[in-house]
């Protein structure tokens, strides 16, 4: 059975991606910052929960080397601090763990992927990668950064057969965003801007990922794909 590890996927956008492969037939681990998040998670026979800070060197290693095989690497753990990224050691952190933390992950996974004749690594980027984000500047800043360790890699691991993408979510409603979708001006405010009229779910971004993964994608690498209802396109 394949195997997918998927990093922040204790809730959330990640969980919802650990969902659609568990229904595409993959055998799932997640991670959770916290014991507690991993703790959380719904129990299912092909589903394990681990503690993770992919900050971490030495853990993203041993997690990845307990792995018998790994098919799908889907980093979706990240953080954002507003307002409080002007401070530069917010800045470090953020980064840290959003692009830095996406590179462990990814290296730490090559040989794995490798060895199970090619696999496929997804990466979390955002609208913000394209547009700025005055109140996020290290968040901004680390998910422009991931589009590009995304080409890069899907360029320098080919000969692997590796192939290495990018989902760039919009406006998901999860936890996370729960506030705004409450707010119904502000909510009414992003609705207008997508043609799609209503938040992605974090089953549209599972289901792509999936595609993303599987055999009819193998044509498929480094490209960023965004996943917003066609925000980025109004």
């Amino acid at each position: 059975m394949r195997r997918a590890l998927i990093t922040g996927g204790a809730r959330g956008i990640g969980y919802g991606v650990a969902s659609a492969m568990l229904q595409a037939g993959y055998d799932v681990t997640v991670t959770g910052l916290t014991a507690a998040e991993a703790a959380a998670v719904p129990a299912h026979p092909h589903l394990s929960a681990r503690q993770l800070d992919v900050t971490d060197d030495g853990a993203v290693a041993d997690l990845v080397g307990s792995l018998d095989r790994l098919d799908a690497l889907v980093n979706c753990a990240g953080m954002i601090m507003r307002d409080a990224e002007y401070e530069i050691e917010t800045f470090r952190k953020v980064v840290d763990v959003n692009l830095t933390g996406t590179m462990r992950m990814c290296l730490a996974a090559r040989p794995k992927l490798a060895a199970a004749g090619g696999g496929a690594i997804v990466n979390t980027a955002s609208m913000l990668s394209f547009f700025g984000g005055p109140l996020v500047p290290a968040y901004s800043a680390s998910k422009g950064g991931v589009v590009q360790l995304t080409k890069s890699l899907a360029v320098a691991w080919a000969d692997d057969g590796i192939r290495v993408n990018a989902i760039a979510p919009g406006w998901i409603a999860t936890e996370l965003t729960k506030g705004l979708v409450e707010d119904e001006a502000r909510s009414a405010g992003i609705l207008a801007r997508t043609p799609l009229k209503r938040w992605g779910e974090p089953a549209d971004i599972g289901e792509t990922v999936v595609f993303l993964c599987s055999e009819g994608a193998r044509f498929i690498t480094g490209t960023v794909l965004p996943i917003d209802g066609g925000y980025a396109a109004a």
